[in-house]
């Protein structure tokens, strides 16, 4: 009997991210086709909430939230890992995966829903999921009824008509520096995938790399990217290059430390991936520097235990060196909290050489930020109840925070 049933559509934004990691980890797994009462009545009724994916494992748990269910199967299956075992790379790899949820998702809504040819693949291909003995009229009104959800979705993460250019010109740009690393290693840190690249997986995948705009204007003209994206999606740890040295992951159990001295080699990267988080760093802190002020914001003035709505005011940050507006979305607070519970659960030293590296970058300021303790809901994220920081599901890289192998969670949203 398998132990794992994977619920999601090859077309949603976050299935292709757990689909590569289950297929990497070997891990068997059955991909149950998700129809509109699957959707709407059966997964909301065991994780509350209308998602995908969603992995039900043989205890009859049904778990939510990529990242969630990534840590969790890195404890119950912890070889190989996908987690970096030295400061440098563990941080790079989990700021990565959060970009890659967080900061990707206008660019890929952005081109699925404002490109009128992709509509015809997204149409046919979520009208066979939702109904698929149905006739074609029961299959257009139910996908009509999920984009009409979807499309009023789009002005809450900034996808508004004078900022499609913005969109537009920083997506193409981090594809051109994730061309020119992807010419000179075949994934983010080297030889093996890390949580990282199944980051990036979900909005190259599912959206980028399929829909027909996307897929012939950026990611054609862009061949090393392009190949990624096919390892990735063809992954299976046999397969990945043998010349991976092993000090570039740890195989350890999970509660194996941190604590052995780190050569510089050890724990170098690449010039390309270098550049490529300079960039990554420019756009991503002021994003989440804006969202942990409305979180503290409304933590002045909101009870403990109170959820937070999905969407809070709207912040202003640079994109593409113009003013971006968007709405704040306490998620990519909680992502901040697991990456930081992580760092600080890190010897002094490697703190302290973690701090010098991203000063380096210009991004130390991420290691300054504070947050009020925040747990998260289903889709939700609240502050904790007093007293309770340690009893409710913690932020992403906290649930392994003591091991080698900590981590951060990724958002299973409620369509593609």
């Amino acid at each position: 009997m398998t132990d794992y049933t994977l619920y999601g559509w090859h077309l949603s934004y976050y299935a292709g991210k757990l689909r590569a990691y289950l297929t990497y980890k070997q891990i068997p797994f059955v991909d149950q086709p998700v129809n509109y009462w699957t959707l709407v009545h059966t997964i909301h009724r065991k994780t509350g909430a209308r998602v995908m994916p969603v992995l039900k494992t043989a205890q009859g748990e049904w778990l939510q939230d990529t990242r969630h269910i990534i840590d969790t199967l890195e404890l119950r299956h912890p070889t190989p890992t996908i987690l970096p075992a030295t400061p440098r790379k563990r941080f790079a790899s989990e700021l990565l995966e959060t970009w890659a949820d967080e900061w990707w998702m206008p660019a890929a809504m952005h081109t699925r829903w404002n490109y009128a040819e992709n509509f015809a693949l997204f149409q046919a291909d979520a009208g066979d999921a939702l109904a698929p003995w149905g006739p074609r009229w029961l299959k257009h009104a139910l996908v009509g009824r999920i984009a009409t959800l979807l499309r009023g979705y789009l002005p809450q993460i900034g996808i508004v008509p004078a900022q499609y250019p913005l969109i537009e010109a920083a997506a193409t740009r981090m594809l051109d520096l994730l061309e020119a690393h992807f010419r000179v290693q075949p994934y983010l840190l080297g030889e093996r995938p890390t949580i990282g690249d199944f980051g990036l997986q979900g909005p190259l995948y599912g959206h980028l790399g399929r829909d027909p705009w996307p897929k012939r204007e950026w990611i054609a003209p862009r061949p090393a990217v392009r190949d990624w994206i096919d390892r990735m999606a063809s992954l299976g740890h046999e397969a990945v290059s043998a010349r991976f040295a092993a000090t570039e992951l740890s195989s350890a159990s999970p509660t194996a430390t941190l604590s052995a001295p780190l050569s510089a080699q050890q724990d170098h990267l690449a010039p390309t991936l270098e550049a490529l988080l300079v960039q990554v760093i420019r756009d991503v802190l002021p994003m989440v520097q804006a969202v942990v002020e409305e979180v503290n914001r409304a933590y002045a003035t909101q009870p403990a235990g109170k959820l937070l709505p999905r969407a809070m005011a709207e912040v202003e940050f640079p994109m593409a060196g113009q003013p971006f507006t968007r709405r704040a979305l306490p998620f990519t607070a909680w992502k901040l909290q697991g990456i930081l519970d992580w760092v600080r659960s890190l010897p002094a030293t490697e703190q302290a050489e973690l701090r010098l590296w991203l000063r380096g970058l210009g991004g130390e300021r991420l290691l300054d930020l504070e947050l009020p303790r925040l747990r998260r809901v289903a889709l939700r994220i609240g502050f904790a109840e007093a007293g309770t920081a340690h009893l409710v599901e913690s932020a992403p890289c906290s649930n392994l925070a003591s091991s080698s192998v900590p981590s951060p969670t990724s958002r299973s949203v409620s369509a593609p």
